[in-house]
């Protein structure tokens, strides 16, 4: 089987401690992360980082957060504390998504745009098997056993549930257009999928896949993120511009918060007072105070923001990075910031140019009533 090569990052300076609570925004069209100080909700720091970042996996002892780089097929370990590059994994081909299953055993990761899924042993990451679909997959979770992973198939409008130890498929069944998130819940009888072509999320049978309940939330339906107690969970709806708190155990939407700007990711603060979520076509992160259940701010950061981690404790960044300008307002301080060069990494290459954009005529269909409804906004 074949194994993963690790390289050790070494900064080109040492690093220095920032502010306190920071939140990592991945910026997937920059070949970025920014990093983002809590209380003032002002960029601090953007560091290069690979091709088209796009989503983050803890790992299982909770010291790393592993970031997808999708083209340049590389997972780029950060301290799950200071946010500190630790390490590169190369040769993990197209990682769009990724997870861990819960009792650490299996790693797999997403080949949206090279359509398959790979399944990994976590331990020495090796490939147990690569499996080629032909639907865009996007998302994925875990059963609560670490026995079947399920995946959305955006283009194919399925669901796809894979036994981890066989590495074989269990059911597929059609849902309906472009489901994106799901969420296996801890009572393993439900798995809801979120469908972005549509305003709705459906509950499945984990087992077989039948449908057991559809439930209306918002329009470009998305992802997950869990309140914290097993039973709340909120959902993005991209294209309305909201975000839904679900009620997992009736099964209703308990309260909608107003996020413009295509709400996607989402993390919650340790202290569990703010819900932080990126804005894929604002260049923003949006903060929601949980105890008002309404947005009281963001921050800039970069281009076609996805991806959000919380840090645990102080940033830790390049002391030769650019430092707030003292003199601008808080609201011109990103820009001041990304305008000055950042320190390369030693032995890591430039980020490369992003990809042109293609004609929205050549996006699947469901994909094309979402560009065309935002552009009309």
């Amino acid at each position: 089987m074949k194994k993963i090569f690790f390289a050790a990052l070494v900064l080109a300076v040492p690093p220095i401690s920032a502010h306190a609570e920071s939140v990592v925004v991945l910026n997937s069209e920059d070949a970025s992360y920014s990093i983002v100080d809590r209380a003032s909700r002002a960029e601090i720091g953007r560091l290069p980082l690979g091709r088209e970042p796009h989503h983050v996996a803890v790992t299982p002892d909770g010291t790393q957060v592993l970031v997808a780089s999708t083209v340049t097929n590389d997972l780029v370990a950060l301290d799950v504390a200071t946010g500190e590059q630790l390490r590169v994994m190369h040769d993990i081909v197209d990682p769009y998504q990724l997870g861990f299953s819960s009792d650490g055993k299996w790693f797999v990761t997403i080949a949206y745009r090279l359509d398959h899924i790979d399944i990994y042993r976590a331990d020495g990451f090796q490939l147990a098997r690569r499996i080629f679909t032909s639907g865009l997959p996007s998302h994925l979770a875990f059963d609560p056993q670490s026995k079947t992973v399920f995946v959305t198939l955006q283009g194919a409008s399925r669901v796809v549930a894979l036994d981890l130890e066989s590495q074989t498929e269990k059911w597929s069944v059609e849902v309906g257009k472009a489901p994106a998130g799901l969420v296996a819940l801890p009572d393993n009888k439900r798995l809801l999928v979120a469908l972005t072509g549509e305003d709705a999320v459906l509950t499945l049978d984990p087992k077989d896949g039948s449908l057991l309940q559809r439930l209306h939330t918002g329009e470009g339906a998305h992802n997950f993120w869990p309140k914290g107690d097993g039973r709340y969970w909120f959902l993005s709806n991209r294209v309305e511009g909201t975000v839904s708190l679900l009620d997992t155990q009736d099964m209703r939407v308990i309260s909608t918060i107003a996020v413009p700007g295509g709400p996607d990711c989402m993390d919650i603060t340790p202290d569990g007072k703010e819900l932080w979520v990126t804005q894929r076509f604002l260049r923003r992160v949006a903060v929601v105070d949980l105890g008002q259940m309404k947005v009281i701010g963001s921050a800039r950061v970069g281009k076609s923001p996805h991806g959000v981690f919380i840090l645990k404790a102080d940033a830790k960044l390049p002391a030769t990075l650019p430092r707030p300008d003292a003199s601008l307002p808080a609201s011109q301080q990103g820009s001041a910031i990304t305008r000055s060069p950042l320190p390369p990494l030693q032995g890591d290459s430039p980020p490369a140019a992003p990809l042109p954009r293609d004609d929205v005529s050549a996006k699947p269909t469901w994909l094309r009533a979402i560009l065309t409804k935002l552009t009309a906004k």
